[in-house]
């Protein structure tokens, strides 16, 4: 159980971290200041913050017009989900939940 739990609460960290740097990245567009390299945007979502990476882009109508997010983002998370579905499905290690 501490498990699960340890992982639930990286997932909603990490996505909050990518809806996060995605309104900060927005700011500092709009400002002209430096800004977050798009290869941490994704590093990001890779690591599990597609969800919230994808939230940030259209909340803050950030970098929708580029089409490697539009559909990159997206893309990781398919593949994410198919991740834990062959995980849960055909991993020799069982999960309890309770």
């Amino acid at each position: 159980m501490e498990v699960l739990l340890i992982i639930t609460a990286y997932i909603v960290l990490v996505n909050f971290i990518g809806f996060g740097l995605m309104g900060i990245d927005k700011r500092k567009a709009v400002k002209g200041t430096f800004r977050i390299p798009e290869a941490t945007l994704f590093i990001v979502a890779l690591i599990g913050g597609s969800i919230g990476s994808i939230f940030g882009m259209y909340t803050f109508r950030h970098k929708t017009r580029k089409w490697y997010f539009v559909y990159g983002m997206p893309a990781i998370l398919v593949l994410q989900v198919a991740l834990l579905f062959f995980l849960f499905a055909y991993s020799p290690i069982q999960i309890l939940t309770m």
